[in-house]
């Protein structure tokens, strides 16, 4: 059974958040959260609920019977210990420790006070216990025995020159490979040594401009594969750092720096046979885009890696028959637009999964226009059978079982009575059958297995909604008990209410667009508020919250009184492959024309929503679309504060870039550079940007900086010095406050630089 985990991905800049620390709280959230406590038999679990002034509750659930009910009367539990000399103990907080359960005994034991008890719970008898008497599983062991074992020799592992047998070096000598017959170790676990064996030269094409590099052996020891390397032409991004925290003069930081259309090293794969001292290289083609991986099967006949075409329209399994010398594509995937070939990363599973009890490969592809599940048949190259299918996105594999053949997952908008973002957990056999869903309510859910993998905690929860946790079968997922509802009391009688959650229809008429709106925390609907929106669209990923919090969201604009809204556009991802393509040569759309609809429809039922002043702000890729939102879309954005921005998807790193914008470089780069564009502007603009963004170069706004001036345009510009990839920090942070303030409140800040 093999068992993947996901990867916590991500992009730097998917986790900038320009908003100031939320206002903090006094009032608390209860039942939001169950911390099970298995019991070794796997019968039943408990778990303590913390409440109001202190007060506790343990609760108890029977896995067999389904049963969910209070562990004991704490009443007559307090009364007890009282009598046992055990100290007064207020029943609503008893602090109970190592707590545990018999059932089918009826008996509880813990410890209060250093002593240890024993509590039935039917016939509500306290009696005090020594250790001795707990359960078995329960007293800890301790082995009083020295241990006198030597420390364990880890065995010899020979480097990647050296041949599975042990027989051979590989090396590289003058650009060229090389190879030595290695002299078998006498000891065993002992590395072989050099013989007197001539070296033998495997080639002779190697150049200083186009050199071989280290081998990937077969397991059979008499193949290798060696790429002969020309190197790129990357350029060197440049940062100044104007004050130095030791003082003296400004100190310049230069580093390597892809951008789009730069070329990156080329891998020329060359095929070296020991035995026949023959050295081939298969017409596959260059590879010019990310260093290969090579996966060899156990006999040594086939030598298989993935090639991914620069501009990320095509991609490829290769494999190389090194008995015939014959090579052929398992997999050739083509597409107009791109294809996704970062996701795997959040996937937590590569895009292709060897399977290694069947000669399968299980593939993750977005070519029917959603993201799914293939099971390739290695021989033919044949899909055998979509695993997966239907309108909705695979977002992360959690295991894959080759024992049972299934694969657990988790997606997104199979339900269509929910918001399509919202994460649910399924099963499904290699063969498609038995699609199951483990979760059911209409929240995004999170889930925690039973250590025997029989029940599951499902807890669920939407922005407008507070957690509730429920018991499950794994099975099936049917529901076994209801756990907790959160009780979100306190924070309502404190004045807190939840976002409200939204959708409209988009662009083409027919697709929902999600997101929430954030109101002031004294909302009067009799008044008009100014709207801002807080913007993210890089298409690797969808950024609308779509869990619970207890904090009042974007609080620290809402109580100057400001509307903030969040959704996502087309262009971005987790939902059709159509609605991604959005993004495809043009990122300058981000998802735009669907988030002035969003406004308008929900404006024209709730008037004090006023869309004739609507603010945008947004750092990174968010950096660029607030730009554009006023290069782009002036008659219906007011105002922009934009930080750290990629103004110039020419000027960011090519990796990111050539995803969304494809390769070559051409036309539509031009189409969407905010600083070709810069002379479109008409609404306030400041930009914010740290002299010392390792991230996107700093340069990419100086250059907008500088085409705006040429325009001749009127904007504001904050320079950093030693800040990074961010919004600016505190200062920065105000200065954005009050520009929004002043542009769309009408109220001048205050005069900073007088005491007060």
């Amino acid at each position: 059974m093999r068992i993947y985990y996901p990867a916590t991905l991500t992009i730097l800049f998917t986790l900038f958040n320009l908003l100031a620390p939320r206002e903090s709280r006094s009032a608390n959230i209860y039942r939001d959260r169950v911390n099970p406590q298995w019991a070794g038999d796997n019968s039943h679990f408990w778990y303590r609920n913390d409440l109001a002034a202190g007060t506790r509750e343990y609760i108890l659930v029977d896995l067999e019977k389904g049963v969910r009910q209070p562990a004991f009367n704490q009443e007559l539990l307090a009364t007890a210990l009282n009598k046992a000399g055990a100290g007064k103990l207020p029943a609503a907080k008893l602090q109970l420790e190592q707590l545990q359960f018999h059932l089918h005994k009826n008996l509880a034991y813990f410890r209060v006070k250093n002593q240890h008890f024993q509590w039935h719970r039917g016939k509500h008898q306290l009696d005090r216990i020594d250790v001795e008497e707990l359960p078995a599983h329960s007293r800890k062991k301790i082995d009083h025995k020295q241990d006198t074992q030597k420390p364990k020799v880890k065995p010899y592992r020979p480097s990647r020159d050296v041949s599975p047998d042990g027989k051979w070096r590989a090396y590289i000598k003058e650009h060229n490979l090389f190879v030595r017959p290695l002299k078998a170790p006498t000891t065993p676990g002992k590395p072989a040594v050099e013989n007197n064996g001539e070296e033998i030269a495997l080639s002779t094409d190697g150049t200083p401009n186009n050199s071989y590099q280290a081998p990937y052996w077969s397991p059979n020891s008499n193949n290798l594969i060696s790429f002969r390397v020309e190197p790129g032409k990357i350029g060197d991004v440049h940062l100044i750092e104007s004050s130095p925290k030791a003082g003296g003069r400004a100190k310049l930081q230069t580093r390597r720096y892809p951008l789009p259309g730069d070329k990156f090293n080329t891998h020329e794969l060359n095929w070296f046979d020991i035995e026949g001292k023959a050295h081939s290289k298969p017409k596959v083609g260059i590879i010019d885009f990310r260093g290969p991986a090579l996966l060899w099967t156990p006999e040594g006949r086939y030598c298989r890696y993935q090639k991914i075409d620069r501009g990320h329209q095509r991609f490829r399994i290769i494999e190389l028959d090194t008995f015939t010398g014959k090579h052929r594509n398992i997999v050739d995937e083509t597409t107009d637009t791109f294809i996704w070939t970062e996701h795997a990363k959040d996937l937590g599973v590569p895009l292709v999964n060897w399977l290694r009890q069947s000669k399968e490969i299980i593939h993750i592809s977005e070519r029917d226009g959603w993201r799914h599940l293939y099971l390739i048949d290695i021989a033919t190259g044949k899909i055998k059978n979509q695993i997966t299918k239907g309108k909705f996105v695979v977002r992360y594999v959690d295991r894959i079982d080759e024992d049972k053949r299934q694969v657990w997952f988790r997606a997104s908008g199979r339900n269509p009575d929910h918001d399509p973002y919202l994460m649910h957990y399924y099963r499904v056999n290699f063969d498609g059958t038995h699609l199951t869903a483990l979760t059911e309510g209409n929240g995004w859910h999170n889930i925690r297995y039973s250590p025997d993998q029989r029940f599951l905690i499902d807890s669920y929860s939407r922005v407008d909604m507070p957690p509730v946790h429920e018991l499950r079968r794994a099975t099936d997922g049917k529901l076994v008990c209801e756990l907790e509802k959160a009780d979100v009391s306190e924070l309502k009688n404190e004045g807190w209410s939840p976002p409200e959650v939204f959708s409209a229809k988009g662009r083409d008429g027919e697709t929902d667009i999600w997101g929430f709106v954030s109101r002031p925390r004294d909302f009067d609907p009799k008044k008009q508020y100014p709207v801002l929106e807080e913007m993210y669209a890089g298409p690797h990923d969808s950024y609308t919250p779509k869990q619970f919090s207890a904090g009042r969201r974007y609080s620290s604009w809402t109580d100057m009184g400001f509307v903030v809204v969040k959704m996502d556009g087309m262009g971005t991802a987790n939902r059709s492959k159509a609605f991604h393509d959005v993004c495809w040569q043009n990122l300058k759309d981000a998802g735009f024309p669907d988030r002035i609809l969003w406004h308008k429809a929900f404006a024209k039922n709730n008037p004090w929503y006023d869309i004739s002043r609507v603010g945008i702000f947004g750092g990174s890729a968010g950096g660029q679309s607030s730009t554009g939102a006023l290069l782009f879309h002036p008659d219906f954005y007011k105002v922009a504060v934009s930080s750290c921005g990629c103004h110039d998807n020419r000027m960011d790193k090519a990796s990111w870039n050539e995803q969304w914008m494809g390769y070559p470089v051409g036309p539509h780069y031009s189409a969407s550079s905010n600083i070709d564009n810069a002379h479109r502007l008409q609404g306030r603009l400041l930009l914010i940007v740290g002299e010392l963004d390792r991230n996107v170069p700093p340069e990419s706004t100086y250059r907008l900086v500088d085409a705006l001036i040429k325009a001749g345009k009127d904007f504001d510009f904050i320079m950093v010095p030693g800040g990074g990839h961010g919004g600016g920090g505190r200062h920065g942070h105000r200065r954005r406050q009050d520009f929004f303030r002043k542009h769309l409140l009408d109220i001048e800040p205050p005069n900073y630089n007088v005491s007060r």
